[in-house]
């Protein structure tokens, strides 16, 4: 039985393409009665900022949410979002889960290779809220069946279409005004957080993750679990007692 069938959070995430924030050209074309002025070369000197749009589709809801970074595209980036979209959303959603599926590509922030991604897991979701976390990613090459690509990254793009993304404030309108007849709905927010690229995790602290790789295909699924069930922040039952896996 899926995750979906029996209503439990499940997810897929990627970083949608960095943008650049000032008077830019934005591929595609909008009904205007004017062309708006746009730079003419895309120098990033130019910007007021590069946008690093962190996106989770939450598959049960039909809901999108994007933190728009403005630092670097790291995997201590990623999991800080994925732990803030549980704490501002996730567990509202399902108040009662103890387990997350998450969907997302081989590479990048999300890698299956990082030891960052793994580690922070475990820290921030696993730890922290007593959650069971699967990771299931796809291969090489095969993105675009990650939902996130289609559902939600696709209709943004469309929505944005042939307009500069002028201000910060102008990207967030035009995430948070993406809709589909299927009943998507998005919310947009700034990421203060600043990122440094290059951080490591050594053997020592790799051993220490409650981390079971799945039979098949090992390398890209896995699930952590919590080290303790004391995590502090753990889900409460209707009593208020701390529910146990």
């Amino acid at each position: 039985m899926t995750t979906a069938a029996v209503g439990l959070p499940q997810i897929s995430v990627d970083t949608k393409k960095k943008e650049l924030i000032g008077r830019f050209k934005n591929a595609g074309r909008a009904w205007s009665p004017a062309a708006e002025a746009v730079n003419a070369h895309d120098f990033r000197q130019d910007a007021q900022g590069r946008a690093v749009p962190y996106g989770i589709y939450d598959l049960i809801h039909n809901r999108g949410t994007i933190y728009v970074g403005q630092s670097a595209d790291t995997p201590r980036f990623a999991v800080d979002m994925v732990a803030r979209w549980w704490s501002d959303e996730g567990r509202a959603a399902f108040p009662a889960a103890r387990e997350l599926l998450i969907l997302a590509d081989g590479g990048g922030s999300n890698s299956a290779r990082s030891r960052v991604w793994k580690q922070q897991l475990q820290d921030q979701l696993c730890d922290r809220y007593g959650l069971a976390v699967t990771v299931c990613h796809y291969p090489t090459g095969c993105s675009k069946w990650n939902p996130i690509e289609h559902r939600l990254f696709g209709p943004i793009s469309l929505n944005w279409a042939g307009r500069p993304l002028v201000t910060w404030s102008t990207m967030l309108g035009y995430l948070q005004a993406t809709t589909t007849e299927t009943g998507l709905t998005v919310r947009a927010a700034l990421h203060d957080g600043a990122y440094q690229t290059g951080e490591s995790v050594s053997d020592p602290e790799m051993d220490t993750l409650n981390l079971i790789c799945h039979a098949v295909c090992p390398t890209w699924n896995y699930t952590l679990r919590p080290r303790s069930t004391n995590s502090p922040d753990a889900p409460l039952d209707t009593a208020g007692r701390e529910l146990v896996l």
